[in-house]
């Protein structure tokens, strides 16, 4: 059972997206610095890149029309319905290592990626 699925939200209301703890933990200790309880983790596709379409990860308090939720331990996860066909079954996670740091995401819809990775199609 998934997170969304335990606390009584309906698939309607929620996106297929899903975060790995590593994820969750860094995304909800970087709003803690910040000392912000009021935003949640965005996930955006738009137009760009030399692939076609870029990812947008970043915090927001704003709340749009369509928007569909997800909560991962307490972290709010929003995806906007124009952006949620591309990132359906997508999967976040956090990479802490000696060539990498940061979020990655796993997307099974990209049909490719340019060579920086920034984009996709």
């Amino acid at each position: 059972m998934t997170t969304a699925e335990q606390s009584g939200e309906t698939q309607a209301d929620t996106h297929g997206v899903t975060l790995t703890d590593a994820a969750a933990i860094k995304a909800k200790a970087l709003l803690e610095q910040e000392g912000r309880d009021d935003m949640h983790l965005r996930i955006a596709v738009q137009p760009g890149g030399c692939a076609g379409l870029r990812y947008q990860l970043f915090f927001d308090e704003r709340s749009l029309d369509g928007d569909l939720f997800r909560d991962f331990g307490g972290l709010q996860v929003a995806v906007d319905r124009m952006s949620a066909p591309y990132v359906e079954g997508a999967s976040i996670d956090f990479v802490d290592s000696i060539e990498k740091q940061g979020f990655t995401i796993d997307n099974p819809n990209a049909g490719g990626s340019c060579a920086c990775g920034d984009s996709f199609h």
